[in-house]
């Protein structure tokens, strides 16, 4: 039996797994089975976490259940540990799970900006968004080689980002919102743009991401419908490749499901 990991369709967090299989040439040893966000979780899935409704979560070959996507990720690097992609220097190491750890107020911060709904918010969610962007530069200005990724390749850091850098393409569509062309910005706009265009990372594109997240820009997270609305933007059907493209203008219009293509 093959390990499967149960997963919400264009999820940042699931993409890293995706982002590291592929760089170990190894995407053949997890079975993704896609879990419809817009639905109660089935009881099936419900008995095998324990409950839980965070996802990704990893189902090993033998039954076994491993939640939260750094701990899967650590897994499937250990256990396919042939390629190594993490860093086997352990100060090196502990360089890249520095700048992991900071995803966490990178990705919350994002995802807040592009959820907010106050237009008296925006500025001060812009200004946070560029300070974190300047930590990472600061980062990586302090620890990273002089070439483009940390250090001489795409590696276990990139695998961590990489994900939430695609999806901030919400950000430059709902919110305007641009790295300015300054020196403080130079490193980490080279880095970001040599992730997101990273041959292991092009699991979703910039539509798919802008479409699916329609709801996001309005409020709305996880599969929740907005008033008035019978169907998410994050429904399986109809494709997202045949939706118009949503009002770029998320403090105005309501779009309805009709003006979405749902």
């Amino acid at each position: 039996m093959t390990a499967v990991v149960y997963h919400i369709p264009v999820c940042p967090f699931s993409q890293r797994l995706e982002i590291l299989l592929a760089l170990k040439g190894r995407s053949d040893a997890v079975r993704f089975h896609v879990v419809d966000i817009t639905q109660p979780r089935p009881d099936w899935l419900l008995r095998r976490t324990r409950g839980t409704t965070a996802l990704p979560v990893l189902e090993t070959a033998d039954g076994r259940i491993i939640k939260e996507s750094l701990v899967i990720l650590r897994y499937l690097e250990d256990m396919l540990a042939q390629r190594r992609i993490a860093q086997p220097d352990p100060y090196r190491h502990a360089v890249e799970g520095m700048l992991a750890r900071m995803e966490g107020e990178f990705a919350n911060h994002g995802y807040a900006f592009v959820m907010n709904q106050s237009r008296e918010r925006r500025e001060a969610l812009h200004e946070g968004m560029l300070r974190h962007y300047a930590r990472l530069d600061d980062f990586l200005v302090e620890h990273g080689a002089t070439g483009t990724f940390l250090f001489e390749t795409f590696g276990w850091a990139e695998v961590v980002f990489t994900p939430l850098l695609m999806r901030f393409w919400f950000l430059d569509y709902y919110e305007g919102f641009r790295l300015p062309d300054e020196a403080r910005y130079a490193r980490v706009r080279k880095w970001r743009d040599a992730c997101v265009a990273h041959e292991a990372a092009q699991q979703v594109t910039r539509e798919q991401i802008v479409k699916l997240y329609y709801d996001y820009a309005k409020g709305a997270g996880n599969g929740a419908l907005l008033p008035g609305r019978r169907r998410s933007s994050f429904a399986f059907e109809p494709p997202w490749r045949d939706r118009p493209w949503p009002p770029a203008d998320k403090y105005g219009h309501a779009a309805t499901d009709e003006e979405l293509g749902l």
